[in-house]
């Protein structure tokens, strides 16, 4: 009798169940290969209801079972007839417990670690090493994420970076915010619609809209509708990236000539950036190469020039004048893109003065590939937006009561 008691308390130790709780017996199944740890209630101390706190009578029990962390390489599971109440307010209602959260088939203990393991190793991975199924996982993934996202407060956001990332082949994207100070992912919306950015904007009160500064974005046009539908003086804080406007200008070149075949690399590197070996070959390709190409990448190197302007006034005339002479160096598609500037210079002249660019938001793209690269993909948006946040949302994910060991 002694013997099971020291058992029965020492299980109760590992499992933790806190006061009021005890192990009544523990079992070994054959069948699963798991300890079966049943608990039971020892408090006599009067019920509560979960939602309100009010003292009410017992109803009933009902029979629950959670995952716990394993024990001499065997899974274990704690087994509890729970307490249910029968409240006026709010009906019948299972009480709350000190060893797992609402709604969850695993202990506080079991997410913690598997949510460690998966800040480490890919969704397999952690699969094969907690004996879960990938479903399993997923939703583990989903519980942190909406306890994180619920934690956070009503923060205020200056400098706002938007971008699009794709979930799979095929133009299907995923809207991502990110706060251009601390880097993380403030929201994750389905499309690259205006509906999908204007969530995020109706999901902040009307301080956390009025504290914007910046919104820096390509030229998109859901997204510029979609800020100045919300954002106050939005044609003033609407900046557009330099990295999207660099992008055009460099799709300019070694287009259509079979002599820059292989070259592209060495007219996007900037000559600063080259070595005496990689110079020597640039300027020999420029000798060979047509006029047309050399007009296109003296534009290009003009124009990535004018991002260092401190005033609006000195960096507007100067543009007008790389525009003009853009739209007199007879290529058409300098032009296009010409006009293209022209149009949304007033966004490329904020983010000059602003000094805000979605350089930041580029690296937050790189670890999302590489976050779907560890997963091997994904087979819904909706798990797809789970592992951003979970990546790179910066929330706090454990269960209550574990939250500080992260």
């Amino acid at each position: 009798m002694e013997e099971v008691r020291k058992v029965s308390e020492a299980f109760s130790r590992m499992v933790g169940l806190g006061r009021g709780w005890k192990v009544s017996r523990v079992e070994f199944s054959e069948s699963d290969k798991a300890y079966h740890v049943h608990v039971a209630r020892t408090s006599r101390a009067a019920l509560r209801c979960p939602e309100c706190g009010a003292r009410v009578p017992g109803y009933d029990t009902v029979l629950r079972k959670w995952r716990h962390l394993d024990a001499c390489e065997h899974q274990l599971y704690l087994v509890c007839e729970v307490p249910r109440v029968n409240c006026a307010a709010h009906g019948k209602r299972m009480i709350e417990l000190p060893w797992a959260e609402k709604g969850s088939r695993y202990t506080a203990l079991f997410e913690t670690y598997v949510i460690r393991l998966l800040k480490e190793a890919s969704v397999s991975a952690v699969s094969r090493q907690a004996g879960l199924g990938w479903k399993a996982v997923s939703g583990l993934i989903k519980r942190a994420t909406e306890r994180g996202l619920a934690r956070r407060g009503p923060e205020a956001f200056r400098h706002l970076m938007v971008d699009e990332t794709s979930f799979r082949k095929g133009h299907r994207y995923v809207t991502v915010v990110s706060d251009g100070d601390s880097g993380r992912v403030l929201y994750v919306g389905l499309g690259r619609s205006r509906e999908s950015l204007e969530a995020f904007y109706r999901s902040l009160s009307a301080e956390q809209l009025a504290a914007i500064e910046s919104v820096c974005m390509d030229m998109w046009p859901a997204y510029i509708k979609a800020t100045q539908a919300w954002v106050a003086e939005a044609e003033k804080k609407i900046a557009f990236d330099r990295f999207h406007v660099a992008k055009h200008l460099g799709e300019l070149l070694a287009v259509g000539d079979e002599t820059l075949k292989g070259s592209r690399y060495q007219w996007l590197t900037r000559p600063e950036h080259m070595n005496r070996a990689q110079r020597r070959a640039f300027w020999r390709l420029m000798r060979r190469t047509t006029l047309r190409t050399a007009r296109a990448w003296a534009l290009k190197e003009e124009a990535a020039q004018l991002w260092e302007y401190l005033s609006r006034a000195w960096a507007q005339k100067a543009w007008k004048r790389w525009l003009a002479w853009a739209q007199r160096c007879r290529l058409a598609p300098v032009v296009k893109v010409a006009r293209m500037i022209r149009e949304h210079l007033w966004g490329i002249l904020n983010a000059i003065v602003l000094n805000v660019s979605n350089g930041p938001a580029e690296g937050i793209n790189s670890r999302i590939r590489l976050v779907k690269i560890r997963s091997h993909g994904f087979r819904s948006e909706e798990r797809f937006c789970n592992a951003i946040y979970f990546h790179l949302g910066g929330l706090d994910l454990y269960p209550a009561g574990v939250a500080s060991s992260n």
